[in-house]
Order: C-alpha cells, then sequence, then structure tokens
C-alpha cells in the first residue's frame, strides 16, 4: 500500500473534523444512545480492496463462534477516514476499519473511534503500543508496519551499501555521471525534499518533532543543533553531487524512479510501497536496511503503518472490539502476511516473516527497529505544511540550513498556536 500512514489529507481531516464538531454533536449523542438497542448480529467492516481476500479468507471461523455475520465493504481507507465525522452521526459508517497510525490522535480525541484494549498485547513492543496510544489510551490494534528502505541494482553494485560513506563512494564512479549536467551524479538517490523521507536523516543527526516522544507540541525539535546538521550533510549532496533537478519538490520523486528503473542509479531510499514497481519494470533489485550515517547513528525513519480501529458510533463496540482481537492473532496475522506480504504488527508472526527469504520484508523490520514513530497528536498536521519547504529553502541557497529550519518551525508553531490554543 503506498505511503498509508503519511500526510495524505490529513490536514483537510483536521480541518473537516473541527467544521464538524457542532454540527454533529446532538447527532453523535443519538447515535450512542442508539448503539444499546443492536442485537449484533451484523458487523460491518470497511477496507481497502487489497484486503477483502484476506478477510474473506479468516471471517468464516469468527462469524461461526460469535454467531454473527461480517459484512465487507471495500473502499479507500482514507476516504472512508475523512467520511467517518459526518457518516457516523449519520448511521452510515462501519463498526470497524484501517486506520493509518497518524490518524488516530485526531480521530480519538475528536471521539470519533472507541477506546479499545489490545487483546494481544503480549505480542507488542513499546513501539507499536506507542503506535496506538492517544493520550494514555488505545485507539485501535496494530495491524501492519512500514518504513522506509534502501533499494539497489544488483546489476551496478555488487557490494550493499551498509554507511553513507559507501554511497559517497558509490556516487564517485563516473559510470553514475548524469550526462546531461555535468559535474553531477545520480549513483545514489533520496528524495529529501520532502520531509517524510528526509525525516529519518534529520533524527538520525538528533533531530525531532515533538519532545516527550513525539506528545509534547510546545517542543519542535527541527531546528536543533541536530536537525540542523543533517540539513546541512544533506546539502552537501544537493549542491556538490546531485542534479539540480533534485531540489524540485514536486519532480524529484518521479526522476529518481526514472533514474533508478532505468539503471543510471545504484541506491535509493524508498518505501515497501514500491516494489511492485520496480519488478514491473524488470529491475534486478535488493533490498536492505538504509546504511548507517556517518556519525555511527541509525537513519532514524518515520516507523508507521496501519491499526484496526471500532468507530465510537458503532452500535456493535463489543463485538467490533472481539473482531480486532481476533484480527491480531499469531494466526490471523500471519495470515495476513501470507495473502498481502506486508509485514505484520505482531511480534510473534513478525519472527515467522523474518525467518523467511523476503528481502523487503527482512529489510522493514530490521529498519522498523530503528524508527522513530510518527507523532499522532493532531498537531502532526502542521508539521507536514510547515517542513513542506524546509530542505528546499535550505539546499536552493536560498537560505542557510539554520535559516530554512527556524523559519520552518516558526510555521509549524505559528499554525499549532492559531489551531490548538484556547
Amino acid at each position: 500500500m503506498k505511503k498509508s500512514f503519511k500526510k495524505v489529507g490529513l490536514g483537510l481531516l483536521v480541518a473537516g473534523i473541527a467544521l464538524s464538531l457542532a454540527a454533529c454533536g446532538g447527532a453523535k449523542e443519538k447515535a450512542k444512545e442508539e448503539a444499546s438497542q443492536s442485537d449484533g448480529k451484523t458487523l460491518n467492516v470497511s477496507v481497502d480492496k487489497g484486503y477483502i481476500k484476506y478477510l474473506e479468507a479468516i471471517k468464516g471461523d469468527f462469524e461461526k463462534e460469535h454467531d454473527v455475520t461480517v459484512k465487507l465493504t471495500e473502499r479507500d481507507m482514507f476516504e472512508q477516514l475523512e467520511a467517518l465525522p459526518l457518516d457516523g452521526p449519520a448511521g452510515k459508517a462501519p463498526d470497524v476499519m484501517m486506520s493509518a497510525y497518524d490518524r488516530l490522535g485526531p480521530l480519538g480525541q475528536q471521539g470519533h473511534l472507541a477506546e479499545v484494549t489490545l487483546g494481544n498485547e503480549a505480542d507488542y513492543n513499546d513501539t507499536d503500543r506507542s503506535q496506538v496510544t492517544v493520550d494514555g489510551k488505545f485507539f485501535g490494534e496494530p495491524a501492519i508496519i512500514e518504513t522506509l528502505v534502501l533499494y539497489y541494482n544488483k546489476d551496478l553494485i555488487d557490494t550493499v551499501p551498509a554507511t553513507f560513506k559507501d554511497l559517497e563512494e558509490i556516487a564517485k564512479d563516473p559510470k553514475f555521471d548524469f550526462t546531461a549536467e555535468k559535474g553531477t551524479n545520480v549513483g545514489f538517490l533520496a528524495k529529501w525534499t520532502d520531509f517524510y523521507s528526509a525525516y529519518g536523516l534529520l533524527a538520525g543527526y538528533g533531530g525531532y518533532v515533538f519532545g516527550n516522544d513525539g506528545t509534547d507540541p510546545t517542543d519542535v525539535g527541527l531546528n536543533s543543533p541536530g536537525a540542523v546538521e543533517g540539513i546541512e550533510y544533506a546539502n552537501t549532496w544537493f549542491q556538490k553531487t546531485w542534479p539540480k533537478g533534485m531540489q524540485d519538490v514536486k519532480s524529484a520523486g518521479d526522476f529518481i524512479t526514472d533514474q533508478f528503473v532505468n539503471g543510471k542509479t545504484a541506491a535509493i531510499i524508498d518505501g515497501p510501497w514500491a516494489a511492485a514497481n520496480y519488478k514491473e519494470a524488470g529491475v534486478n533489485f535488493g533490498v536492505a536496511k538504509i546504511p548507517t550515517l556517518n556519525n555511527g547513528n541509525a537513519y532514524e525513519a518515520f516507523g508507521g503503518g496501519k491499526a484496526w480501529v471500532v468507530s465510537n458510533y458503532s452500535k456493535n463496540k463489543e463485538v467490533g472490539q472481539k473482531f480486532i482481537d481476533f484480527l491480531t492473532t499469531e494466526a490471523n496475522q500471519t495470515k495476513l502476511y501470507d495473502v498481502t506480504n506486508e509485514v505484520p504488527a505482531n511480534n510473534k508472526s513478525r519472527e515467522l516473516a523474518a525467518s523467511g527469504d523476503d528481502q523487503i520484508t527482512s529489510a522493514v523490520i530490521a529498519q522498523y527497529a530503528d524508527a522513530d514513530p510518527m507523532p499522532n497528536i493532531p498537531e502532526m498536521g502542521e508539521v507536514w505544511a510547515g517542513g513542506e519547504n524546509l530542505m528546499f529553502d535550505a539546499a536552493s541557497g536560498k537560505q542557510t540550513a539554520q535559516e530554512a529550519a527556524d523559519a520552518a518551525v516558526k510555521v509549524i508553531n505559528d499554525a499549532i498556536a492559531q489551531k490548538y490554543t484556547k
């Protein structure tokens, strides 16, 4: 699934929630009152197309055990989540659905998601639990983990890069020179004009989004000394190695993909969602953990994924809780991996997946161990907008790394103060 835990539509979601609160308050209370009137015989579940086959394969056991009918609806996850504030009070929302981890904060705090328990809590680590925790409450059960990884072309390099020094050496090889722009090289490429992609670099040097493990929006650490050092390192690539097109916020990603699938680039940073495209293009690629930074630290990319959640408007919350407990057992998480090849959150199932020979799975699991959980509080929505030009303003030479970082943090802080300060 493509970037399911990214910023797609988060700002719109938060805005929509704020606008709908007053209008749907009475309807919300009515929906909650009606919840006790349900006979609990039908559970409505909404998922992306890619999960229908998986749920069809396992839901029969749940239906027999609990004497219910699980009715599946195919709908885009983000579309479903954005519709929940209005669909819920209108009685049109499903009982159970999937949510990207970073959506749990806005939806949970505004009362659209039900608080749940972790039926298989012993099978999660602290990072997994933090992904679904908002204000000390669980608003979902972890289902899938995702993070960035390193792709490399096996036909172009013999050894997997282990450090960024290795990547720097690759970028000195004249066979990777970008002939259309003298003095530049595309041996290694990363979409660092995109804040999501660049964050692992900043975090590896000591930067952070919010203090107190991502829960304190009054402490934004994207202009800290570590973050600035990371930006300065990125600038050595932008200004001394990469073609000017790598500074283009909108087209850099397409440029990277084009260079990699056409055998011009040896190594890139991308997500597991990109693998299908590279396979289709016939690239003889390998996948590995992102190399160690020059300071000896790991590249701390955002760790995210998806959780199973229960609508707070559901008339079948008790059955919904049992169903998401059922979905997150070791057996059913293993089945999820078998059907979708997405890495399961359940640690026992994850270990089983890691024991296989799938390089993407192994790389995601290894990288996730060093990942920085994406903050799931509502204020995270302002970070995407504020961080949008952070790297570009420095890479283009318009500002120093410190100036660009300070400007981005000011945008973030101002937006948070305007929208969240009472």
